[in-house]
Order: structure tokens, then sequence, then C-alpha cells
């Protein structure tokens, strides 16, 4: 449970870390420009979190039971399902960064910087729904280790990144956003890798990757409700904000 809890406050430092750099080595606005999208990545990262439950259960239940058929199909469904819905939510936060940061009554002086932080962070999100997707399939079988070994990995290239990005080539805000964005991608391709090469019914084979309705309608139908309960306490949030 230690590696489990460690990697999902990982998650949440992300933006911690892009707030820093852009504080530590760039101007105010650009520090106010990031920090006024942290409640709406929270509850981004809660969401996403909460959904990949589906994902866990369903495969867990299908171990228990032995059915590897079963087992191989939702690993599959889940690699399919993380990648689409990471899709929809990257096309609509792309296009409704700005309404959301308006309707958080983001001030007009940070608000084109927000927006843009925004439209490239959510560049990222799919690969970020594939990594809990795919995570959530290892902790099935007892394996919270390696997913937080490669957030571990990913997280340090978003730091080094951001440095690079922020002092070398002086890219500010956009830096940091590229930077997450990146570091997705880092943390999806290696616990994919790990899936690919593992030797058992949760292997992961590109050939055989489709959706599964049945499948698609049980990881929704756990997930779902988990993601609203972690979503939850980041609404009260934006509300505040």
């Amino acid at each position: 449970s230690v590696p489990l809890a460690l990697t999902g406050i990982l998650q949440l430092l992300f933006n911690a870390a892009d707030v820093i750099v852009v504080g530590k080595f760039d101007s105010s606005t650009a520090l106010a420009a990031v920090g006024a999208t942290t409640s709406l990545i929270n509850l981004l990262i809660g969401a996403f979190i909460g959904i990949s439950v589906g994902v866990n259960i369903l495969v867990a239940r299908y171990l228990g039971c032995r059915d590897d058929e079963r087992v191989s199909r939702s690993v599959h469904t889940s690699v399919v399902l993380g990648l689409g819905l990471g899709v929809v939510v990257f096309l609509l936060g792309f296009f409704l960064a700005s309404p959301l940061l308006r309707l958080m009554d983001t001030p007009e002086d940070v608000l084109p910087l927000s927006d843009r932080y925004l439209q490239i962070y959510f560049i990222g999100v799919p690969a970020s729904l594939l990594y809990n997707f795919c995570a959530a399939v290892l902790r099935a079988f007892g394996d919270t280790k390696k997913p937080f070994f490669f957030l571990s990995i990913s997280g340090t290239v978003n730091v080094l990144l951001n440095l690079f990005f922020v002092i070398v080539c002086r890219l500010s805000v956009v830096g940091v956003a590229l930077a997450s964005a990146i570091s997705q991608c880092v943390s999806a391709a290696l616990i994919l890798r790990a899936l690919t090469r593992a030797q058992d019914c949760y292997a992961l084979d590109v050939h055989q990757l489709h959706l599964d309705p049945a499948t698609t309608k049980s990881i929704l139908a756990l997930g779902v409700p988990a993601g609203f309960q972690n979503a939850i306490f980041a609404i009260a949030n934006l509300f505040i904000q």
C-alpha cells in the first residue's frame, strides 16, 4: 500500500513541480498562471485514478476466478479505453480551457498564460489515463512497485525538463507545460513496455487490442463512481477558487 500511496502523491506533485520552478526562475505572473490551474488539474488526476479502479477490480475478479481469457480481454480493452477516454478529455480540455478558466474567475492578466499552459498540459492527458489504466492492471496482480518506479522516473524527467526549458530555453509557462506532457508520455511508454514483456495472462499483445463492449461497460460502471468520489473535494475547491 505504501508504493500505491506514494504513486498518487507523485501524480499530484507534477503540477507542484511546475509551480515551484516558474516561481523560482521566472516571473510572478508565470507563477500565478500555473498556480491558477492547480485545482482543475487535481480534479482531473483524482478522476483518472478513480476511474482506473474499475480496471483494477475487474482484472482482479477474473484473476481470482482463474479466467485467463477474461483477464486478457479486460487488459486489452483497458488499454484501448484508456487511450480513447484520454483523447476525448484532451479535445474537450484543449478547446474548453479558456471558458473553464473564465468560469473560475482567473485574473485577466494571467488568463492567456494559464490557457496556454492548460492546452499544452492536456496533450499529455491520453498518456496519463493510459498510465493509470495499465498501472491498475499491475496492481490487480499485487504489483504496486513497478507503477511507482515508472512514475518516479517520469517525475525526475519532469523536473529536469522543467529546469532546462525554463532556465536554458526561457520558455516559461510553455516550457513547464511541455515538460509535464513529455513526462506523462514517458510513464505511459514505460508501463506499456512492462506489459508487453510480461510472461503471464495479463501480457499485452498489440494485435489483440480491441474494445469489448461488455468489458467496457463493466469498467465504467465500477470506475465512474470511484472517479466522482475522488473528484468531489477538487470540485469543491474549484468553486472556492
